[in-house]
């Protein structure tokens, strides 16, 4: 397995298929999945010529189960590691929920300093802020992330099972078209990973606060996000996301959910590769 071995030790797995030549195309998975999470996505771009690149966050899938830095700034970090080993330039970013914050911190401090990233891509992601403060009212309650926690310390495995076969891929909602291979697979990459890392990295997506991240990006960035989203409410993710970038282009989809690359895989890939092309 390709792995590269970061500052502190933690060894990040990593794929990168396609031609070296060809431009990158990044992505950065969502808690808490792998890098196996993007896999309709990695096979419809490297079909159409792109080099891919993917990586498992530190604790999650096939990367080192440590116990410490399971947080944004360590994810950027590694991110970060996994680009310079591989020498990406013009390259284009793609995160998904926690992955966005990821790639919106990446982007903020080492992509663009660095001058790899040519653009951006947010789906579902979790900046500026999740948690419900006093500056961020339409933001979610501390007790929705303490439940995560409860219910993830109790029974992982039936935590994780509850949550993709109920909201993130919407398939709660009366008429869904609910795929049990895709249940099992959410279910599959979450449970490879390591309980601390995602016990952690809770706080560390509900907490952050990336409103800096955004506004010092500015590379042109696609924020896309399904309106009927049960995990990350839109209302306080790519709407305010749109605000604070210098380069944004918005798109919302009715009635998509959280999950919806995989759901409408079709769509949200001719999306994501006419921006790449634009």
């Amino acid at each position: 397995m390709a792995m590269i071995t970061t500052q502190d030790g933690t060894q990040i797995f990593f794929k990168d298929w396609g031609p070296k030549s060809a431009q990158p195309i990044v992505f950065h998975h969502g808690w808490p999945l792998s890098s196996d999470d993007w896999d309709a996505q990695m096979l419809f771009f490297l079909a159409n010529g792109y080099r891919v690149v993917a990586h498992d966050r530190r604790g999650h899938g096939r990367s080192t189960q440590v116990d410490t830095g399971h947080d944004m700034d360590h994810y950027a970090s590694d991110a970060s590691a996994v680009a310079e080993h591989l020498d990406l330039k013009n390259a284009v970013h793609i995160g998904h929920s926690t992955g966005g914050g990821e790639v919106a911190r990446y982007v903020a401090q080492y992509g663009e300093p660095q001058g790899r990233v040519a653009k951006a891509v947010l789906i579902a992601a979790v900046p500026p802020l999740m948690l419900k403060t006093e500056a961020n009212p339409g933001g979610t309650p501390i007790e929705v992330f303490d439940g995560f926690r409860k219910a993830l310390a109790a029974n992982r495995a039936q935590f994780f099972l509850d949550v993709a076969s109920g909201p993130f891929y919407g398939f709660n909602r009366p008429g869904a078209k609910v795929s049990q291979g895709t249940i099992q697979n959410w279910w599959r990459q979450g449970m490879i990973g390591g309980a601390l890392a995602h016990y952690e990295g809770i706080k560390a997506f509900s907490e952050t606060d990336q409103t800096d991240d955004l506004k010092a990006i500015t590379v042109p960035t696609l924020v896309m996000q399904g309106d009927d989203d049960q995990i990350v409410p839109y209302k306080d993710a790519s709407l305010l996301q749109a605000k604070l970038l210098k380069q944004a282009t918005l798109k919302i989809y009715p009635g998509y959910p959280h999950g919806m690359m995989t759901t409408h895989a079709d769509e949200i890939n001719a999306d994501l590769l006419a921006f790449v092309r634009s």
